[in-house]
């Protein structure tokens, strides 16, 4: 614990007599003083004694300093002399290594003459038995050895070639030529190889290959091991499987067992493409290429898949320096007389397909179709231009059919989806683009003009006169389904024809071609817009019929019990079907614009049926009510401009009713200020009483 002075000296007192108040003991300051007087006294001796402690422990640790560092010092002295000592002997046995190398050396110039001596030697024993045709030598009776004497036996059929040719001839006629023993000997090293490759010893195997490496008859071992690899390995339906399973295996092995693996493995990738899979491939295709259109374009994109499919797994082995054409190579040789004319075959199914579909549901419609408005788009625009009443030849009775149909349109896309798959599988790069065109321009010819057109022609040409009874206004279906169908076409324009087109120079003609066909359709939904004309016919022969003139000239003023009138009821409920079927028709500004047109005729229709009639005064209250009706309904228009002028109507309508006395105040209004004055006049001129001197006077 640290010291404190404070502590230590009230402990000391508190032992000492009389140095506190301890059982009533006086306090005796004497005794203390001498108490405190001896203690200091026995520090002082004690901090002596440990000071005389601390200058001897000082002096040792000098001491045993000063020796360390003298032992220190001699061992550096040892230290040295030992290093010296080690770079002697380092010189010395590097001296004796360079000596011994030398030696060797020398050794190994004398040793070498006399192997190659000992060797030639052997060889021409061997080469005497040759000649004199009795073969003694162990190595050759031995079929342990088969090894020495294969190598033996090479020796030999090199040193017969280089003999002159009369004595090779002499030589080759003797029982036992080398050239026999030769072939012998390679036959049995491949039949040794055969059989050690169906045991399974792959030591064995790797130890005859290594012998008939130097063999012509290398290859022939390779071709055996190809052959035998591949027997029971194609038992199941899919060979490519099957194949990949094989390599596998194989990949694995070859490396144990020959020299040179990616040589032997690439010869087995190869003898599999050009035997199984090629005749596979054969037998799949040849029995639907002139039969079924459809089966066959369908099995040339699945196996051609699967080709490449194989061909990316087997990417991933040692091949040699340049696997990727050589397997490119492989595939092209299989599948180059199905490519050659592929798209004629493409373009030919699609074409009789897409022609069946539509065939199809024209005849479960029972119908037959007809040639109807032929001409291009400035035909159909001088038609819009002249708003004629659609000079289409005679109407035709649809009965509600748009000959627009969901599963035809589905159906068509699907086919021609699996058309740009294929397509972009199957063709060449520097093709592709080209192919794609066409079939997109098979797309636009059945869907677009086949089907689209016609039903748009036929819609047009069932459009009811102006002035027709009929209410069915099946256009506006059409319209709304072309709508739909035509998102559909983009989609697939979008999704499947660009990523095959977008790098070439097919883009700007394929989006021509697009342009064309929507400003096409466009001009012909714009001709359907005299729809309009039969809403606005339809509407007149509402408010003829049930329209009357006591409607607002009533014979008895005080028991008028109606809101509005039966006949603005009708034409109401009518406005606001048209208005749902338009907007459930189409979409965007066209909406917009449509319904404009619709409720500017509407605003016409009204303001002029009004112009007929007398009001009392309470006929103007009920004229009124019916106009706020109108205004209502064209609320759901949901455009200013028709809002507007129902607005107009009806501030014109208080003239109406309004008292004469503050005619003039109400035709200055905010509403009616900017009007004619002969439009105010108009409708002044409708009141029962216009004709009372009063009235006359006060709105001149």
């Amino acid at each position: 614990e640290p010291f404190v002075a404070d502590e230590y000296i009230e402990r000391l007192a508190w032992r000492t007599p009389g140095g506190g108040s301890r059982g009533g003991e006086a306090f005796d300051p004497k005794r203390l003083l001498e108490e405190f007087v001896n203690h200091i006294q026995e520090l002082q001796v004690m901090d002596e004694k440990i000071q005389r402690k601390v200058e001897k422990l000082e002096q040792q640790c000098q001491k045993e300093a000063k020796e360390f560092a003298k032992k220190v010092q001699e061992l550096q002295k040892s230290n040295q002399v030992a290093f010296q000592h080690f770079q002697e002997l380092d010189e010395h046995i590097s001296y004796v290594a360079t000596k011994v190398c030398h030696l060797g050396d020398q050794l190994e110039g004398v040793n070498t003459p006399r192997q190659r001596a000992v060797e030639a030697q052997k060889l021409m024993k061997y080469f005497n038995e040759f000649l004199d045709g009795e073969l003694k030598s162990d190595v050759f009776t031995n079929s342990e050895k088969i090894k020495e004497a294969a190598d033996i036996i090479q020796k030999l059929h090199l040193i017969a070639q280089e003999l002159p040719f009369d004595s090779l001839m002499d030589f080759c006629s003797s029982p036992h030529s080398s050239a026999g023993k030769y072939h012998d000997l390679e036959c049995q090293l491949i039949q040794e190889f055969t059989s050690a490759q169906r045991r399974g010893e792959i030591s064995r195997m790797r130890e005859v290959a290594a012998v008939l490496l130097h063999f012509k008859g290398y290859s022939h071992c390779v071709d055996v091991y190809i052959k035998q690899c591949q027997e029971g390995a194609f038992l199941r339906n899919d060979v490519f499987e099957d194949a990949a399973i094989l390599c596998q295996r194989v990949n694995k092995q070859v490396g144990e067992v020959f020299s040179n693996p990616e040589t032997v493995l690439a010869k087995l990738i190869q003898n599999i493409f050009e035997v199984k899979l090629q005749s596979y491939v054969k037998d799949q295709l040849e029995e639907h290429r002139k039969s079924d259109a459809e089966q066959y374009l369908k099995n040339l994109y699945d196996l051609y898949t699967r080709t490449t499919n194989l061909s990316s797994k087997l990417m991933e082995f040692n091949l040699g320096t340049d696997k990727q054409t050589f397997l490119s190579k492989l595939i092209k040789s299989i599948f180059i007389s199905y490519l050659e004319n592929y798209i004629e075959v493409e373009i030919g199914y699609l074409k009789t397909r897409s022609a069946m579909i539509l065939q199809r549901y024209y005849d479960s419609k029972n119908h037959q179709k007809r040639s109807i408005g032929t001409g291009g788009i400035q035909d159909l625009k001088e038609r819009i231009r002249q708003r004629t009443n659609l000079p289409l030849g005679p109407s035709i009775d649809t009965h509600g059919e748009t000959f627009l149909s969901q599963e035809v349109v589905v159906n068509l896309l699907q086919e021609t989806k699996h058309a740009f798959e294929r397509c972009h599988r199957l063709s060449d790069p520097s093709d592709l683009p080209k192919n794609a065109f066409r079939i997109f321009s098979m797309l636009v010819e059945f869907l677009c003009t086949e089907h689209i057109d016609y039903a748009l022609e036929t819609g047009l040409a069932g459009i009811p006169s102006s002035d027709s009874r009929s209410a069915n206004l099946y256009f506006l279906d059409v319209v709304h389904q072309a709508n739909t169908i035509f998102h559909l076409f983009d989609k697939q324009f979008n999704d499947h024809l660009m990523p095959l087109i977008s790098s070439s120079p097919k883009l700007s003609e394929c989006l021509q071609k697009k342009k064309d066909i929507i400003e096409q359709m466009e001009v012909k939904l714009d001709m359907g817009i005299d729809t309009l004309n039969c809403m606005i016919g339809q509407m007149k022969h509402i408010l003829a019929a049930e329209q009357k003139k006591t409607d607002f000239k009533p014979e008895d003023e005080n028991n008028v019990l109606i809101q509005y009138t039966n006949a603005c009821v009708k034409v109401c409920g009518y406005v606001r079907k048209q208005v749902e079927k338009i907007r459930h028709s189409m979409d965007g500004k066209n909406v917009d614009t449509v319904l404009m047109e619709l409720g500017v005729r509407f605003h016409r229709l009204i303001y002029e049926h009004l112009q007929q009639y007398s009001y009392s005064c309470m006929g103007g209250m009920l004229a009124i009510c019916d106009v706020a009706e109108y205004r209502k309904c064209a609320k759901d228009f949901k455009i200013p401009l028709v809002l507007q002028l129902f607005d107009t109507l009806h501030a014109l309508c208080n003239l109406l009713v309004v008292a004469p006395d503050n005619l003039k105040q109400v035709c200055s209004g905010e509403q009616l200020a900017n009007l004619d004055k002969n439009i105010l006049h108009s409708f002044v001129q409708l009141r029962a009483d216009y004709r009372s001197a009063r009235l006359a006077r006060h709105f001149s």
